[in-house]
C-alpha cells in the first residue's frame, strides 16, 4: 500500500508540473491515437470489405490518416493548455494547429469528393448528369467549393474578419468580368461542351467553318482538332458553342455513307449501267457489306448531258471517306470505259452567220467547241 500511495504522489506532483504534465498528456493521446489507427485499420476495413462495392474502401482509406492526424493535434493542443504563455504565442499556436486542422481536412474532402464522383459516374443509367464526360466539371466545382472553405476557414483559424475581403472580392470579380470577358466565355462553353457532350475525343467532327479533323483533346478553354493533314489546330470554346458541327462519328455507328455521281450517256442501258456500278463495290474489302448498309445505285433524273445515276456504299470510319472515294472514282471509271458506255460531257457547236469577206455559206459550222 506504501508503494501504491508514493506512486500516486508522485504522479500527483508529476501533473502539477507544466512539462511534465503535458509530457503524460501527449504519450497518452499518442498512444491512443496508434491504438485507434490500427483498430480502424484493423476492424472497419475488415467490415468494409465484406460489401458489394469498394466505395467504402475507399473512403475508410482516405479518412483514417486525417483521424490520425487530428487525433495527434487535439492531444498536442490539450498539452500546451497548462504552460503560461504569452497571449501572442498562444495566439501563434492555436493558428498553426487550426490551419494544420483545415489542411489535412480539406484534402480529405477533395480525395472523397473525387472517390464518389468517379462511383456514382458508372452509374450513368441512374443518374444523368454525372457521366465520365462531365467528371471534369463537377471536379472543378469541388475543388472550387472545397478550396474556397479552406481559405475562408484558415482566415478565421487567425481571427481575420472575412467580411471586406468579400466586398472586395465582389468588386474586383466584375472588374475582372469585364477584362477577361473572352476567356470566361471560352471557360462556360468548355462547361456545356462537356455537359452537353456534343462530341467526344476521337470523333470526327465538321465545324459551320468547314474545318473537318479528329478531336484530339477537349480542354475547359479550347478543342483541339487534328486535321487529315496532320496539322493540329485549336479552336477556342466559344467558338464552337456558337458553331454548328456535324459530328461524323456520331449516331449509332461510325459508319459513314459516300456518294459517286456518275453521268452516263442518253441510250444507254440502264440495267447494264447498273451492274457495272455494282460490280465495282460487290466483294470489295473497302466498303461494307452487311445486310444494313449494302452498296446500291440510284438513278437520279434526266440530266441536261446525261442520265445521272448515283452510286452509295458505306466505309467503316469517317477518315475513311478520302481515301475509298478516291480508289471507288478510279474504280468506276475503267468499268465504264471497259463496258463500252459513254461518260458524256457537254458540247457546243458554233455556227456564224455571216462573215465579212468569207466565201463560207451563211449557216455553216465553223468550230465545234467542247465544254
Amino acid at each position: 500500500m506504501d508503494v501504491a500511495v508514493e506512486l500516486k504522489q508522485y504522479f500527483l506532483e508529476l501533473l502539477k508540473d507544466p512539462v511534465s504534465r503535458a509530457g503524460i498528456i501527449m504519450g497518452s493521446v499518442l498512444v491512443l491515437s496508434l491504438m485507434v489507427n490500427k483498430v480502424f485499420l484493423r476492424w472497419v476495413l475488415f467490415l468494409t470489405r465484406k460489401t458489394k462495392t469498394d466505395l467504402d474502401d475507399q473512403i475508410v482509406a482516405a479518412l483514417h490518416r486525417p483521424l490520425f492526424i487530428t487525433l495527434v493535434v487535439v492531444g498536442f493542443a490539450w498539452s500546451v493548455e497548462g504552460f503560461p504563455l504569452r497571449e501572442s504565442s498562444s495566439f501563434l499556436i492555436s493558428g498553426v494547429l487550426k490551419t494544420i486542422m483545415v489542411l489535412i481536412w480539406s484534402g480529405a474532402a477533395l480525395k472523397m469528393g473525387s472517390i464518389i464522383l468517379k462511383t456514382v459516374a458508372q452509374f450513368e443509367e441512374r443518374i444523368a448528369f454525372i457521366q465520365p464526360r462531365t467528371l471534369p466539371l463537377f471536379e472543378i466545382l469541388i475543388k472550387t467549393v472545397v478550396v474556397g472553405g479552406a481559405i475562408y476557414f484558415a482566415f478565421l483559424a487567425w481571427d481575420v474578419d472575412v467580411t471586406g475581403w468579400l466586398a472586395s472580392a465582389g468588386i474586383v470579380g466584375i472588374a475582372v468580368g469585364f477584362a477577361a470577358k473572352d476567356t470566361l466565355a471560352n471557360l462556360f462553353a468548355g462547361f456545356f461542351i462537356l455537359a452537353d457532350a456534343p462530341y467526344k475525343l476521337g470523333d470526327y467532327i465538321v465545324l459551320g467553318t468547314g474545318l473537318r479533323g479528329e478531336v484530339t483533346a477537349i480542354g475547359f478553354r479550347s478543342t483541339r482538332i487534328q486535321t487529315r493533314d496532320d496539322i493540329e489546330i485549336t479552336v477556342p470554346n466559344a467558338v464552337i458553342a456558337n458553331s454548328k458541327i456535324v459530328n461524323e462519328s456520331g449516331g449509332p455507328h461510325e459508319k459513314e455513307r459516300i456518294r459517286v455521281k456518275v453521268s452516263v450517256a442518253y441510250g444507254s442501258d440502264l440495267e447494264q449501267v447498273k451492274e457495272v456500278l455494282m460490280s465495282t463495290v460487290i466483294g470489295w474489302e473497302q466498303v461494307c457489306d452487311d445486310p444494313r448498309h449494302l452498296p446500291r445505285v440510284r438513278f437520279r433524273r434526266f440530266g441536261e448531258a446525261g442520265l445521272e445515276h448515283e452510286l452509295m456504299a458505306w466505309v467503316d470510319k469517317p477518315e475513311l471517306r478520302g481515301r475509298v472515294l478516291h480508289r471507288l472514282n478510279t474504280r468506276v471509271y475503267n468499268a465504264l470505259r471497259e463496258a463500252g458506255i459513254e461518260i458524256p460531257y457537254p458540247k457546243r457547236d458554233v455556227y456564224i452567220k455571216e462573215m465579212p469577206g468569207s466565201t463560207a455559206s451563211p449557216m455553216t459550222p465553223l468550230k465545234t467547241e467542247k465544254t
